[in-house]
Parts: structure tokens; C-alpha cells; sequence
């Protein structure tokens, strides 16, 4: 385990300070995503989670694009993309982030999936200056279309950061957004946290 992780276990959630909107862009605009962290309380249910999932499916990933993506049965064949990044809908889907990061009310945690790659550089860890202008223009069209642009953010998680590696995905936050504009563009989603309450 982690020694971030250590650290956040130990903490009670009552001393756990919820991260608010200015904060959340701070760290997205400096890149510093790893100061990112669950409540104490999630984390653990998260941990313990992921072991029953392996121990079910074999691997998150399965479970990811079998249950949650609905892209097939959890194969490597499953995430073939049809086209380029972000060419075609059916290569992406937005999701509710099932296990989000202890952020204050209002801010919603999604999932942007994809089953084409964000091409990192291999030095910085980061995304190439082309993904990542592909992704500025996906969010452009998709999310700033409808909301205003001081009310999203997005980043992807540097290789050691993610808890899913075999299904490329980034991290979109809204500020308050219209719950009809959820619905639409996660296509009624919930969180399993909600759907199994």
C-alpha cells in the first residue's frame, strides 16, 4: 500500500478537510493531480472493492468494460477503437466516477472512457501536446458547449496514478452542473455507490 494511502487511512473522516472549487482548479492548472485523495471512510471501501471485483471478474478491467462500459465482455478485443480519437461516439463513453475523490458538494466527478489511446510522453509521464489538444477540443465541444468554462476542468491521471490502466479514460469535474445535462451526457448513469443504495 501506498504511503499516501497509509496516510489517509489514518486520518478520521471527521478531520478529513473536503477539497473545494479553487482548490480542485489549483491543482488540476498545476499539475500537481496526486495532492487528489478519497475520503478516508471511501478509500477503504474502494481498497476493499477492488479486491472483490478481481476476485469475481479477474481483473478490473473486465469488470470496467463489461459492466460499467458495456463494450463486451472484457476483452483486449472489446477496445478496439472504430476510428481516430474521439472520431466516433461508440469509441467513447462518459461515466460517473464510481469512487471520487473527496471533493465538496456540487462538484461532480466524471469519467471521460475511451477505447482509443491518449498518447503519453514517455519522459514526462504526461500527455503528448497533440492528446492533449485532442482532448481540450473533445471537452470544448462536449462540455463547455453548455456550461461556462470557469465551472470545468479536466486532467489525466500520470500512468502511476491510475487504479485502472488497461482502459484509457481522463477525469472531467463540473461545478455545479445542470442535472439534466448529466443525465444527457452519461446516459442516465449513477454512480455504483447510488445504484447499489
Amino acid at each position: 500500500m501506498s504511503q499516501k494511502n497509509i496516510e489517509v487511512l489514518s486520518t478520521p473522516d471527521e478531520q478529513y478537510r473536503r477539497q473545494g472549487w479553487e482548490l480542485v482548479k489549483e491543482i488540476v492548472r498545476s499539475n500537481q493531480i496526486d495532492r487528489f485523495q478519497r475520503l478516508p471512510s471511501d478509500l477503504r471501501r474502494y481498497l476493499e472493492y477492488k479486491e472483490q471485483i478481481v476476485a469475481e471478474y479477474g481483473s478490473i478491467m473486465r469488470f470496467v468494460v463489461k459492466e460499467r462500459l458495456r463494450w463486451g465482455e472484457g476483452t483486449a478485443d472489446d477496445l478496439k477503437p472504430k476510428g481516430r480519437p474521439f472520431e466516433y461516439d461508440e469509441d467513447i463513453r462518459i461515466l460517473y466516477n464510481d469512487w471520487p475523490y473527496g471533493v465538496e458538494e456540487g462538484i461532480v466527478h466524471l469519467v471521460v472512457w475511451t477505447k482509443f489511446e491518449l498518447e503519453d510522453d514517455p519522459v514526462t509521464d504526461d500527455l503528448t501536446p497533440r492528446a492533449r489538444q485532442e482532448i481540450e477540443e473533445y471537452v470544448q465541444r462536449t462540455f463547455l458547449s453548455r456550461m461556462p468554462a470557469d465551472q470545468v476542468i479536466w486532467f489525466k491521471n500520470w500512468k502511476s496514478l491510475k487504479s485502472v490502466h488497461a482502459v484509457e479514460h481522463f477525469h472531467v469535474m463540473l461545478h455545479h452542473p445542470d442535472a439534466e445535462f448529466l443525465r444527457e451526457i452519461t446516459g442516465g448513469d449513477a454512480p455504483l455507490k447510488r445504484q447499489s443504495a
